[in-house]
Order: C-alpha cells, then structure tokens, then sequence
C-alpha cells in the first residue's frame, strides 16, 4: 500500500487538516517570541539546586501524585485544603485531559483570539470548537457575543485567559462573572500571567460549582520544567485522574519545581523588574510613529504596525538579531500585529532599535 493511501486511510479527518505547533529556532537571535522570563538563577541558588538533585532515584518511577510537590504550590497560593489539585507536562498536557474527558461531538468555547491550544487540541480530538471574537477595539470581551454564544452552543467547557494571550489584557470580572452564570458546562480560568497581574479567582472557586482555576509556572522562569496545575473541586479532579497517565510528572521536575517555589522571592523580584520594564516599553512603544502598543498585565506586548507591514518588519527585525512573534498569520483582529516579550533591560533595547531602523526604511 502505497504511503500516502496509508496516512489518508489511517489518520482521522481532523488530524489530516491540521497543521503541527510551529517554534521558531532562535539560534543566535535575542529571543523575545515566547514569554519566557529573560532571567536565570544566581549562581548559590543554582549550586543549592543542584545538591538538591544529587539524590533524586532516577531508577524508580516517580511520585504519581507529586504530593510534596503539590504541598508546596498549595502553600505557595494560599489554596484552601477544600480544593483539589492536578498537576500536568504543562497547561498543555490539563488542557488536554480536560478536552479528552468530553463526549463525542462536545463544544468548547473561547474568546477569540485565545491561547492556540484551546482550538488546537479541541480540532485534535474532533471537538467543536467556537472562537467568539474580541472587541475590535480594545481586545475586550465582547458578552453580548459571549452569552449569545454560549446560549446557541452549550458548551461542555469555556476557556477564558485572564490576563489573555495572545492581547495580554485583563477581562472584565463581572463580565467573567456573567458568563460562568450563563455556563451549563466548565469554566477554566486561565491564569498563565497571574504573576504579572496580581489577580486571581482562586478564593472565588467556593462560589461556583462549574469553575477550575488553571496555572503554569513556565511563566514564573521554569518554562524548561513543563509543569502547569489545575485547582478545583475534588470531585471534578477525581474524574481526570482516571484518565491522567501515571508518572507524567518525571521526579526532576517534582525534585525542581518544589525546590524553585520554595525560593519564591528570586521570582517574585524577577516578576516587579519584568513589571517595570514593561511600563517602560509601552511607553516607548507608543512613541514611535505608527505605532500602537496594547496595554498589558502579562509579561509581553501586543503592538499593531503600519497596515500591511507586519511581516517585513518583523523579518527585518529578526535580520537584526532580535526574533519576536508574527502574530498577522493568525489573521481576524490580529493582522498588522505583532508581540514581543519584555526582556531584560539590554535585549529591551536592541528590539526597540531594531523597530526603529525597521520603520523608518
């Protein structure tokens, strides 16, 4: 049987449409695409985590309920002992569960432009996924759009980002509010960016049946560890257990990122100099002609350019050594977009240069 025959008969229809998560490679370049946190460990606390490794049994299988681990992220929030915790390989890996425990044929709902994986992984698994779009003019939600929605489709699960990615603006909280009340199925807020908005509705999970609370702490600086968590009731989080893979947090990551939280302070100077340097930015930003920088709560910013220029400027910045994300292909509010992470103070600098030199040719 000829290769192709094999794949057209072998893969599902949803899998043959689809188009794989594209990184781009940045060797070489200032990498500013991915909102990271530009900032490493000192050099003792380094030292301390490695001696904290020393012992990890790589012989045995890990911990298959990271319970230490979850110990200590529960006291790191302040998350009441009434509530559950799931740890994933990332928010990837939760956002999956929860889309693999729907029936056949289930609809999720997102604001639109959202997190790609909501949609990616819902097309995946052959689900119904509407993308309501934003208010064109200030990337708000729109509820009206939001509630209608919700009304026509029902939806099993809503994703809502808070702050959003890729916009990195916050919701309104009464807005959210509204739509968990309209919701028949889940709500998952979405708190990616929390460290760089300071706002949270975990103490409100005890007046919803229907709300989970989904965190990463890729965001904090521990992008490289993949390891997101999912706060809710115990027995929603009993039913995804049951389709959790054993050991699917690997003991250098439970050994790390127990360590890492246990030092919180590093990260929460990292997150006010990050904070600041993105003020700074946004004003620098809208100083630039034909500029317009979106104000933020997360850790980057979504700027529009001159109309039909996004992709020459972006590829003449990367020219220059500075790689930031193309955000037109995506297209809908997002074309003549792009975004770039808030750096350190030196890598700030170079992009800005660089979208200077790029404008100006």
């Amino acid at each position: 049987m000829p290769q192709d025959t094999l794949i057209s008969t072998l893969f599902r229809q949803e899998v043959l449409a689809m188009s794989s998560y594209h990184v781009a490679d940045a060797t070489g370049l200032i990498k500013l695409d991915a909102m990271e946190n530009p900032y490493s460990w000192p050099e003792d606390l380094k030292q301390q985590w490695l001696e904290a490794l020393r012992d990890c049994a790589l012989n045995r299988y890990p911990d298959p309920e990271a319970k230490q681990l979850k110990h200590t992220i529960r006291s790191t929030n302040a998350i009441a002992d009434e509530w559950e915790i799931m740890l994933g390989n990332g928010s990837d890996e939760i956002i999956q569960l929860l889309l693999m425990a729907l029936p056949t044929g289930a609809s999720v709902l997102s604001p639109a432009p959202g997190f790609v994986m909501y949609k990616q992984l819902s097309d995946c698994l052959g689900l119904k996924y509407i993308g309501v779009p934003l208010r064109a003019d200030n990337f708000d939600l729109d509820l009206p759009a939001m509630l209608a929605a919700i009304a026509q489709h029902q939806p099993s699960v809503i994703f809502i980002a808070y702050p959003n990615n890729p916009t990195g603006n916050l919701f309104s909280e009464t807005a959210i509010k509204d739509i968990i009340s309209a919701a028949k199925g889940l709500v998952i807020i979405d708190e990616a960016y929390t460290p760089f908005a300071d706002v949270s509705f975990i103490g409100q999970l005890g007046q919803y049946a229907n709300v989970m609370v989904m965190r990463t702490v890729s965001k904090l600086g521990l992008a490289g560890l993949r390891l997101g968590y999912l706060v809710g009731s115990p027995a929603l989080i009993e039913q995804l257990n049951k389709i959790r893979l054993p050991y699917n947090i690997n003991i250098l990551t439970q050994v790390s990122a127990e360590f890492a939280l246990s030092n919180s302070a590093v990260f929460e100077q990292q997150t006010q100099a990050i904070c600041a340097d993105r003020t700074m930015m946004m004003t620098q930003l809208n100083a630039l002609e034909g500029i317009i920088a979106y104000p933020s709560n997360a850790n980057f910013i979504l700027f529009r350019v001159p109309k039909d220029r996004a992709n020459d400027i972006f590829a003449s910045v990367k020219q220059q050594g500075v790689l930031i994300k193309n955000m037109t292909p995506q297209g809908g509010l997002l074309v003549d977009c792009l975004r770039v992470t808030v750096g350190k103070p030196e890598e700030n600098a170079r992009f800005l240069a660089a979208l200077k030199n790029s404008l100006d040719k």
